[in-house]
């Protein structure tokens, strides 16, 4: 998805103007007294905002340019709900405001689909979830989501988790300059073992290429079906090294394949 581009929706993302503080509580301050030009020139000084979340999406596979339509409508709605009598800054209202919009727009359009009957209830879950907490000054418990809402609490759970975005394996889950540790890195398989994945994949003259420490990590990972991270304990080098090293066996692996 190429969030990157200048142009994005038709929009010159290298032209886009920045305010100061003073400026945005300038023009929030026209905007509640109805001044359209006011809410239009507000609308184009914050689009970069939504450039910026829409790029933690990144590995949805969606249009750039669909997710920054969505993540525009998150903003105007951030725009009039926002009450300028509190101490608190735009940006930090807004982003949870775009964050959610980009989100409903991810899980409605998911190629997993989900029942309407059972989309409306895992809603109405959520709506039940934040009048208990607002009254309780807690989170509530799912039985009590269910009892608010004369349901079964399996019914109230199964709705729940229906609705929940599917994470990717090859989404980032931590990157410290190096090569990134994705999700995949840290799933562990205990159904492969050395002569069944060699038998299936052929790869036993490819291993045989590798050095002591590539086959040694290579045997722990999809042989042993072992986590990077307990890998990285056992052979005393950081989870980075094992992904990096692993990596090359692999790509070594790729060339006698």
């Amino acid at each position: 998805m190429p969030v990157n581009k200048v142009e994005i929706c038709g929009v010159n993302t290298s032209k886009l103007p920045v305010l100061t503080d003073k400026q945005q509580r300038e023009l929030l301050a026209k905007i509640k007294k109805g001044d359209e030009k006011a809410r239009e020139e507000f609308i184009g000084a914050n689009l970069k905002l939504v450039l910026s979340v829409i790029q933690k999406f990144t590995h949805r596979g969606e249009q750039a340019d669909d997710l920054f339509q969505v993540g525009c409508i998150g903003l105007i709605k951030s725009i009039d709900n926002f009450n300028t009598e509190l101490n608190v800054k735009f940006s930090t209202y807004a982003v949870p405001m775009i964050i959610g919009e980009i989100r409903r727009y991810l899980r409605d359009n998911n190629t997993i689909r989900v029942s309407r009957s059972l989309r409306d209830t895992a809603y109405k879950a959520l709506k039940v979830k934040e009048q208990l907490t607002a009254q309780k000054n807690s989170e509530p418990t799912i039985s009590e989501i269910a009892k608010e809402m004369e349901m079964d609490k399996e019914e109230v759970v199964m709705a729940i988790e229906a609705i929940q975005e599917p994470v990717s394996l090859f989404e980032t889950v931590y990157q410290d300059g190096g090569d990134a540790i994705l999700v995949m890195d840290q799933v562990k398989d205990e159904k492969n073992s050395d002569s069944s994945w060699i038998k299936k994949i052929s790869l036993k003259e490819a291993v045989s290429k590798l050095n002591e420490r590539e086959k040694q990590i290579v045997n722990m990972r999809f042989f042993q079906g072992r986590t990077q991270m307990e890998v990285a304990n056992e052979i005393g080098i950081s989870q980075a090294q094992v992904s990096r090293l692993e990596k090359n066996a692999l790509n070594s692996m790729r060339k006698y394949v």
